[in-house]
Order: C-alpha cells, then structure tokens, then sequence
C-alpha cells in the first residue's frame, strides 16, 4: 500500500505541475496539428486542391497523432532530461517504490498528456471544420483507439528516452518524427495504398497507423479502413513490446 500511495503521490505532482504549466503545454500539443489541419482540410480545400471531405477523413488522423506523438515526446523529453543535467530522476528513485514502478508512471503521465492533447484536437476540429460528419455510435471505440494510442506512444518514448544518451536525442528525434508523421496514415487511409504495395507495408510497422485507422474506421465506417480487432491487437502488441524494452533500458540507466 505503501508504495503505490508513493507512485499515486508522484504522479499527482506531476498532474499539478502540468496544472502550473496549461499555456505553454497547450501551445505545444496544438500549434503542429492544428497547422496541418488547417493548410491539408481548409486552405487546399478552398482552393480546390483537396477533394470535397478529404477535411473529415484528415482530421481522425490529427487526433491519432496527436495522441501518439503528445505521448511519446512528454515521455522522452522529460526521462531524457532527468537522466541527464536536472538528476531529477534521483529523488523519483529514492520514492518507497519499486524502481520499475517510477518507468511505469512515466510511462502513464506521457499517455494522459497525450489522451488530453487527442481529446482537445476533437473541439478544435469542429471550430476549424464547422461540422464533422462522424457516426456518434463509434465514439466509444475511437476513445479505446485515443487510450491505446497514447499508452503506444507513451510505451516508444520511454523505449527512446531510456535508450538514447541525452547528447543524440535531438538527432534521434529529427530521424525518427517525421517517419513516424507521415508514414502513420494520418493523412490518408491505409486500406487505399494497394497501388503502393511497399508503401503500405511500410505504413503497418507504424504503430500510429493502428490508431489513425482505428480512429477513422469508428468514426468514418464508409471510408476503407482496417479491421477494428487489428488495430487493438497491434496497438496492445506495441503497448507490450516498447513497454518491455523501455523498463529494461530505464533499470539499467537508473542502476548505473
């Protein structure tokens, strides 16, 4: 009981620093994808550019990455500083708590950053868009894909944040962000690439993916997608596996 009142304590403090902190977090997770929202669904749709509802296939997708991207770069960032100059890491280690347990709750704090950054793109998109042509009946499977979503992205950046010495995690993070940004299917469906075999296949190594079609196929059914069970095994399966690697990678630099 003890120590998960201690891992409790420890992410409270870091919900209240966010609290502290809403202004300069919400410019971070909102300011990229509502761009891109705004130049892919608004302005090429105005001129002409776009088909006519690309905006409401496109915006499922912002969603999506925002959950995977919020979450995985509020879990690397942070471990990658606390490891390094800040050593805030040490006061989480000495916490009455098993070291794995501090990971863990990283690991949790970058998924709600992520759940709330996916959530606040949903009110954004309708005031940008004016309405969205969604089947309310697949809101409770889009939330599923939003919580696994976050908790893959959250689960790669403690893989990243852990692994990577703090001097290359700049350089790590231009090689891998944009990959990650455009092969996830946020700008496009998965199931139309069948003309782009090798760019399709591509695309399914990217847990992102699983959640821009899981996102799309709940709320836009007639739009081509994945199947629904696909999207969840592969998003538990990436949950599990970077989740496995990050606690390894944390152990061994906490222990050094």
């Amino acid at each position: 009981m003890s120590s998960a009142r201690a891992f409790l304590a420890v992410l409270g403090r870091d919900v209240f620093v966010t609290g502290r902190e809403l202004p300069s977090f919400l410019a971070q997770v909102l300011v990229q994808p509502v761009a891109l929202l705004f130049i892919f669904g608004k302005v090429l749709g105005e001129l002409g550019y776009t088909q006519p509802g690309y905006a409401q296939v496109l915006l499922p997708g912002m969603i999506a990455l925002n959950a995977f991207l919020v979450a995985l770069q509020n879990t690397s960032f942070p471990l990658v500083l606390d490891f390094s100059y800040s050593r805030e890491i040490e006061d989480r280690l000495l916490a009455p708590l098993p070291i794995s347990w501090v990971a863990v709750e990283k690991m949790l704090f970058g998924a709600l950053r992520g759940l709330f950054a996916a959530v606040l793109m949903v009110p954004m998109g309708v005031w940008m868009l004016g309405r969205i042509d969604w089947d309310l009946g697949g809101l409770p499977f889009a939330l599923l894909c939003m919580v696994l979503g976050s908790a893959a992205g959250a689960a790669v950046g403690l893989t990243v944040g852990a692994a990577v010495p703090p001097r290359r995690i700049n350089i790590m993070f231009a090689v891998i962000l944009a990959p990650l940004m455009f092969t996830g299917a946020t700008q496009f469906p998965w199931a139309q690439l069948e003309h782009l075999r090798w760019f399709q296949v591509l695309c399914a190594i990217n847990p992102l993916t699983y959640v821009s079609e899981g996102m799309r196929g709940a709320l836009l059914p007639e739009i081509p997608h994945m199947a629904p069970w696909v999207c969840v095994l592969a998003l538990l399966f990436a949950t599990a596996l970077f989740g496995a690697l990050g606690i390894k990678f944390f152990l061994r630099r906490a222990l050094d």
